[in-house]
């Protein structure tokens, strides 16, 4: 078999591939006695058809088969050979002009899309700003009531106030307040955080059990999927009911009781004796609050890192080429008008992964095996304190982190998530970041904006 390539402009090429008889030959004339000797054709005792009979009905197929095997093998080897940097994968052109019948050589031809070369350094002269979330009071605050409210126990009421769960019977009525003949009827709880405004919650405040209260639904409720869902009906059957006028029942009234800010707060919280008092607590939430944004924060750099990169580098792909493989390798039909309409996204994401791929590389940044595993464990233990369960303990552990590591799309999530955090730190460090102090709200709106 003789295997060569050649490269045009663009980052085009192709590979030329010539088969002779003798790279098949012998595979398949023993592939040929394997049909002979089990072949059962009606007038031949098995094992006893001519090979004459067996080469008319079998030869061609087996051969288009052992050659395209051999293709696929050897295209592979070869381009890991010479070292090929490609991009998707080779391409067959198309050959009508094979007569399998009569040639024993083939001459086949593969268009290839190389991968562009990258020389690039990254410097104080690139820069950028680091947008750092300020934590307020305010924000704390909020925090401290979740915690409260998490923590906090149920209780039944007889007499309703704002932040209640109102448990009804809920009936559709018509017009003249009857019972609607064929209406919707549901139990359902009610929660205010659900409610339009204060008008439409002060209907449900104050109401004590077997209270009856008559509303238009719509006045009250948001039309969204929590409304159909507390209705047990369809999003789309909100939009036609005969009448939107109901009655809520009132069968229970529940009220969450937030938890005292005490030792058994801390210690069912966090564990140990790091928080002893309320200012302790406030620090403990900032800090984690921080931490957290800080998350947030290193997305956002990360993003304009990709968007910055890709301006500053200008790669130039194979376009046609891609376009022409995603059409090629798609499980489902696809047009061109498809592949050019999302082709700008799938660009942006192959340039950034070259990019990225070259960054690791030539900073040899690398994920070992004992760092997988403890990065693992780490989220475990988040996971455990996080629905306040007991972090298990050595072989118990390590046997947890062994078998989610045995499976290859979390052992790649959790690469990911490593190499992430490793390439975002070498942004940090080579970059010349501007810090920039902003609110949450005007962070999210920043955020909106440059998506």
């Amino acid at each position: 078999m003789k295997i060569s390539h050649e490269k045009s402009d663009n980052n085009l090429g192709v590979i030329i591939i010539k088969v002779e008889s003798s790279d098949y030959l012998d595979t398949l004339e023993n592939k040929l006695l394997e049909y002979k000797k089990n072949a059962v054709i009606p007038g031949f005792r098995k094992g006893k058809v001519p090979i004459g009979i067996i080469n008319k009905k079998y030869r061609v197929p087996l051969l288009v088969d052992e050659v395209n095997k051999l293709i696929q093998k050897e295209i592979y080897t070869y381009i890991s050979n010479e070292n090929l940097q490609i991009l998707g994968s080779p391409i067959p052109k198309p050959n009508n002009d094979i007569n399998w019948e009569r040639q024993d050589s083939f001459n086949f031809e593969f268009e290839i899309g190389f991968s562009p070369k990258l020389d690039f350094k990254i410097s104080s002269k690139d820069k950028l700003n680091y947008y750092k979330i300020i934590v307020d009071q305010e924000m704390i605050d909020s925090y401290v009531l979740d915690i409260t409210k998490r923590h906090g126990k149920m209780s039944n009421v007889d007499v309703s106030i704002e932040g209640d769960l109102i448990y009804c019977d809920i009936i559709q009525l018509d017009k003249n307040k009857e019972i609607l003949e064929g209406g919707i009827k549901n139990k359902a709880t009610v929660s205010m955080d659900f409610l339009k405004n204060k008008k439409s919650k002060s209907k449900f405040i104050g109401v004590k059990i077997e209270d009856n209260i008559i509303i238009n639904l719509f006045d009250v409720f948001d039309k969204n999927s929590d409304l159909a869902s507390m209705l047990n009906v369809s999003k789309e059957d909100l939009t036609n009911l005969e009448s939107d006028k109901f009655s809520f029942k009132v069968i229970n009234i529940s009220r969450l009781e937030p938890a005292k800010i005490d030792k058994d707060l801390f210690q069912k919280i966090y564990g140990d004796d790091t928080v002893k008092n309320n200012k302790q607590f406030r620090d403990k939430i900032n800090k984690e609050t921080s931490k957290n944004f800080d998350l947030e924060s290193d997305r956002m750099l990360k993003n304009d890192v990709v968007d910055y990169l890709i301006k500053k580098i200008q790669i130039s792909l194979p376009d046609d080429f891609l376009k022409k493989w995603l059409m090629h390798t798609s499980k489902e039909e696809i047009t061109l008008e498809q592949i050019e309409k999302e082709y700008e996204m799938y660009s942006k994401s192959m340039k950034w992964q070259l990019i990225e791929n070259e960054i690791i590389s030539s900073n040899n940044i690398k994920v070992t095996e004992e760092e997988l595993k403890s990065h693992t464990q780490k989220l475990i233990e988040f996971q455990m304190k996080q629905y306040n369960q007991p972090v298990p303990l050595n072989e118990k552990m390590e046997e947890i982190v062994s078998n989610i590591l045995s499976n290859d799309d979390e052992k790649k999530k959790i690469y990911d998530q490593i190499y992430d955090k490793k390439t975002i730190s070498f942004y940090k460090d080579n970059f010349k970041l501007s810090e920039k102090t902003i609110t949450y709200d005007d962070f999210i709106k920043l955020a909106t904006e440059k998506k």
